[in-house]
């Protein structure tokens, strides 16, 4: 058992920049699931996030002559303003290194703190090298956003103020996990003050890094991360938060993009703030363990871990709420192509709400359909399905399909006769100037592009879907030619979403 860090935690004196949070009823929630739901509010620190309490914590434990040389730290956002701040409350000179793919109002905040920032690659390691190199030309003193145990005592403190601020009983935390540093902290504190209450991890199913190492008893790298929730984006779980939180979680919960985006609504709904995607991450697992265990009249504790969102993504935010909440079916139905047949699919939808609906002709015999239908539950969902396939339709469901959710909900209607050979890929990229270009150019100059979706949520990374024609021997020489671009790609050619709107 980590006993070390109880030491650690109690002693840090962060005070004087970070705050002490409240920790608040969420009365909505806590209504609606039937049991007492807690809010421990990191996004009201002055950088809008935990992090702060970790860089702190790691500057005022460096000697004074490892603060007179600087420091450095490679972070796409929160850790990096934390850090800046930090330094320059106690006058330490600061530098970040940023992949040239973060949004600028991120840049804009650590250097107004009065940081130097460094932009350099477009993934967090390809930043975190640079960084590396520069503690050996300059003499930095490297600052690690959760491998160092000054920073994850700093984190620690969240649950220390948890647990005065709620004395009486807890059944579950839940802790949102990227590399590791917040949830090896609370759960280390949780587990030697208060062992009867138990310890979640919360990790997005596309960057799961902590429950792989547990599942292999080592950790593990992740071939590829999810980038939605950017601040757990971690591909491999710390080397000491490893060590600390296989001996003091009791188990990891994996959730959804769509799960995520209803749990910031939630918490703007009882708190009347935007959580980031990361800063929903815990509560999203606590709902997901609530609906699984039906358990009643019970006290369960979350972190909204941060608030540093740009406005823009808000717009993608909300269109997945709805499906995440499990409030909407996203269907694809077939109806015979005769008068009154339009009609008469509305009718058997009966009184249920229309959150959207797209028709197109396919050919004499039939059309196609794709709906979203309001729903109240996922058993609700399932109902509607068979209620539909009983009179004869035949419906596909697209509510869990990416590429539908994503790009097909807005092509509906592209269906061009006689084309041949096209297969369709969808991909996520940095955003960068160029990068489009960069991407065009090796795909058009060997291949004609048969359909073309963009679409940015004000994240680092863009996703499109591209359609081109590629004769069947040439689809190896396409297959190697996407390997060595780097970016995410899946093969959707086959996707039911796409053979029912667009497909020849």
């Amino acid at each position: 058992m980590p006993k070390s860090y109880i030491k650690r935690i109690l002693d840090a004196r962060i005070y004087d920049v970070a705050t002490e949070t409240p920790l608040e009823q969420m009365r909505q929630l806590s209504h609606r699931f039937n049991n007492r739901i807690l809010l421990k509010r990191e996004d009201l620190q002055p950088v809008f996030s935990f992090k702060i309490r970790g860089a702190y914590n790691k500057l005022l434990q460096l000697p004074a002559e490892d603060r007179a040389r600087g420091v450095i730290a490679a972070s796409a956002g929160n850790h990096a303003q934390g850090l800046a701040l930090g330094a320059a409350r106690l006058g330490v000179r600061a530098t970040i290194v940023m992949p040239k793919t973060t949004p600028q109002i991120k840049v804009s905040a650590v250097r107004m703190r009065g940081a130097e920032v460094v932009l350099h690659g477009d993934t967090f390691e390809e930043a975190a090298a640079r960084a590396r190199e520069l503690v050996e030309e300059r003499g930095l003193v490297f600052v690690h956003p959760y491998d160092d145990p000054d920073v994850i005592a700093g984190q620690g403190t969240v649950a220390m103020e948890l647990l005065r601020q709620h004395s009486g009983n807890l059944d579950a935390v839940f802790i949102p996990v990227g590399g590791g540093g917040l949830a090896a902290g609370m759960a280390a504190y949780i587990r030697y003050v208060r062992p009867e209450t138990k310890v979640y991890g919360v990790e997005p199913e596309d960057a799961a890094c902590l429950k792989a190492a547990l599942e292999a008893g080592e950790r593990k790298r992740l071939p590829e991360v999810g980038l939605f929730a950017d601040g757990v984006a971690v591909a491999q779980v710390g080397e000491e938060t490893f060590r600390v939180l296989r001996e003091s979680v009791d188990g990891v919960i994996t959730v959804s993009t769509d799960e995520i985006c209803a749990a910031i609504k939630d918490i703007f709904e009882d708190t009347r703030s935007i959580a980031e995607p990361a800063g929903a991450l815990g509560l999203a697992g606590l709902k997901k363990y609530l609906e699984q265990s039906e358990t009643r009249n019970g006290a369960f504790a979350t972190v909204c871990s941060g608030a540093n969102i740009n406005f823009d993504r808000l717009r993608y935010i909300s269109e997945r709420t709805e499906i995440g909440e499990k409030r909407e079916a996203v269907i694809a139905v077939r109806i015979a192509e005769s008068p009154g047949s339009y009609l008469q699919f509305c009718r058997d939808l009966g009184d249920r709400s229309i959150t959207e609906f797209n028709y197109r002709f396919a050919s004499e015999e039939e059309a196609h359909i794709f709906v979203g239908l309001q729903v109240v539950s996922e058993e609700d969902r399932r109902q509607l399905l068979s209620r539909l396939e009983a009179k004869g339709y035949q419906v596909t469901d697209l509510t869990d399909n990416e590429m539908a959710k994503l790009h097909i909900r807005h092509l509906v209607g592209g269906r061009v006769s006689g084309l041949c050979n096209e297969v369709i890929y969808r991909f996520e990229f940095p955003e960068r100037p160029g990068a489009l270009r960069k991407f065009l150019e090796h795909l058009a100059e060997r291949w004609n592009i048969t359909l073309f979706h963009y679409r940015n949520h004000g994240a680092a990374y863009g996703r499109v879907l591209v359609g081109l024609q590629v004769e069947p021997h040439a689809r190896s020489e396409l297959l190697a030619l996407l390997q060595q671009l780097q970016f995410r790609f899946w093969d959707e050619t086959q996707n039911p979403a796409y053979r029912l709107f667009l497909g020849s």
